[in-house]
């Protein structure tokens, strides 16, 4: 039998985002808001991540977990329910969740829901790389819970796959377990070289070999030189995509580009009292901007307590090749918030572009460097003069002005 409950706020992920959102909204008296975590403890990633930088320039030293914890505090402290070892596991109404926990089985109802269940790495399956199936095939978070939480062996000799700020952190992690990292391997032409390892650019991993154990990664050039990696680890970084199995069963709209729930600039979702919120939202940034997301969220689910209207889905948001995805990336009300723009390729001081029904609504050139593992963000100004019963507006980044690709 399962237990029937009613809360003001349900927010699901206690991460950064939600462990911020909650902070403000029992801070602000919203009622009686609850966050479940599946995990046994809340935090979300940081908890995994050792390294120093997570309090920004007034606690640079503050690592991971100590993050994760002074998070958690402020919530509970501010008034809000952390509930841990609890797994949202489907909808049974707009606004109800059916969760388990070794406590049993709940019907959870909330006037508002917040999806918070930020990102996960695609492991090598998803990421269609081919081979036997040995021991020693690790994603960054596997790897970090490995050598940080249980302490376990990791190998001797490892490869890197990935070139950003995550693989960087990857290869700290292997040295700390006593691994020899022998090379890290990026597909794009240029990338974020480690001082005493190898970097290969415009490099692909093709092939894992191994029987039990990895013993050697096959790798191919861009200019079709093959090779062979020989090691006994081989780490997959960087490449995530929003939790989204919550938002899917739903029927919230996605996003093809970020493959997360399609949001506006205020974090409503296509069903009125849905919210998402941070990493759950796009591709992985950094704890400070999902928590800053979670925080801006407080206001419109406040407004939403409130009872104000669940307005009309304006015109939707998408991005050319080589841009991946944006976000917000609904134009219902982007007025005041910040856009987030990611792009697949390496780009010098880039053109942007807004269109929409063949009309040019803005252009800029950005004298910046354009990486693909950081985001840019653009002020959201020029979309006063976007038509809202019009088409989609589709953003376009190139070096070489009249460059036009494929939406997405």
């Amino acid at each position: 039998m399962s237990h029937d409950r009613v809360v003001d706020v349900l927010v699901i992920g206690a991460g950064p985002a939600g462990l911020a959102l909650a902070t403000r909204l029992a801070s602000a008296g919203a009622g009686h808001v609850e966050v479940l975590e599946r995990e046994q403890d809340a935090g979300g990633v940081p908890r995994h991540c050792h390294h120093g930088g997570f309090g920004g320039p007034v606690r640079p030293w503050l690592t991971g977990p100590a993050y994760a914890r002074r998070a958690a505090q402020a919530a509970t402290a501010a008034g809000a329910t952390v509930r841990t070892g609890v797994s949202a596991t489907g909808w049974v109404g707009p606004l109800t969740l059916e969760t388990t926990s070794p406590a049993g089985l709940e019907r959870i109802t909330a006037r508002a829901v917040v999806l918070a269940t930020g990102a996960r790495e695609r492991p090598r399956s998803a990421r269609l790389v081919p081979g036997s199936r040995p021991a020693g095939v690790l994603t960054t978070g596997e790897l970090q819970q490995s050598v940080h939480l249980y302490g376990q062996d990791i190998g001797r000799r490892a490869v890197v796959v990935g070139a950003e700020a995550v693989s960087r952190h990857a290869v700290r992690t292997l040295r700390r377990a006593g691994a020899e990292v022998v090379a890290t391997v990026t597909e794009h032409p240029r990338g974020a070289a480690v001082p005493g390892v190898p970097l290969l650019t415009a490099t692909t991993v093709v092939e894992l070999r191994g029987r039990g154990r990895l013993s050697g990664v096959a790798v191919r050039h861009a200019d079709g030189r093959t090779g062979v990696l020989a090691c006994d680890t081989v780490v997959f970084t960087g490449d995530w995509i929003p939790d989204h199995e919550l938002a899917r069963r739903a029927g919230i709209t996605m996003d093809p580009g970020t493959r997360g729930p399609a949001v506006d600039a205020s974090f409503r979702t296509s069903v009125p009292g849905v919210f998402a919120v941070g990493n759950a939202l796009h591709g992985v940034e950094r704890a400070a901007t999902a928590a800053a997301e979670g925080a801006a969220a407080a206001a419109p689910v406040l407004a939403r307590l409130s009872g104000a209207p669940w307005p009309e889905v304006g015109p939707p948001l998408l991005v050319r090749a080589p841009l991946l995805w944006v976000a917000p990336n609904r134009l219902t009300d982007l007025v005041g918030r910040p856009l987030l723009l990611r792009s697949g390729e390496p780009l010098t001081a880039p053109v942007l572009t807004a269109a929409q029904d063949g009309r040019l609504l803005w252009r800029r050139r950005f004298p910046v460097r354009v990486n693909p593992s950081r985001s840019l963000r653009l002020a959201p100004g020029w979309t006063d003069r976007v038509d809202r019963s019009g088409g989609p507006v589709v953003l376009g980044a190139s070096d070489r002005p009249g460059r036009s690709d494929r939406p997405r």
